[in-house]
């Protein structure tokens, strides 16, 4: 008797980061949803699409508090602050792949299309 087929589904996978870039091992079911280790973003990996703060406002604004730290203020006195800037990334590689149409309404707010 075979143990259970323990394949991720493809729809859900497609939401992870991947080794292949172009979306065709998601749908083989070869691609592992390992974390981002290569240095390459999640949508470059062939990820459907990502959405998140831009780090690079991040990384100013922790510059920004390290420097007010650095000339006395204390930590527990500054205020938190929350991302204003998000990114939204779509890749159409991985949406041919699933066989998923992306909607133009998403596709003309995104900030960057992977084609």
């Amino acid at each position: 008797m075979a143990g259970p087929d323990l394949r991720p589904d493809p729809a859900i996978q497609a939401f992870f980061p991947f080794d292949g870039a172009d979306g065709a091992d998601v749908v083989a079911g070869t691609s592992p949803a390992t974390g981002d280790q290569s240095g390459r973003s999640s949508h470059q990996n062939g990820a459907l699409c990502t959405y998140g703060p831009r780090l690079t406002e991040s990384y100013k604004r922790a510059a920004y508090y390290l420097d007010r730290i650095l000339k006395g203020e204390k930590p527990g006195d500054l205020p938190i602050e929350r991302p204003t800037l998000f990114k939204l990334v779509v890749n159409l590689k991985t949406a041919k792949a699933l066989g998923l149409t992306v909607p133009r309404t998403i596709l003309a707010r995104a900030d960057e299309v992977i084609e």
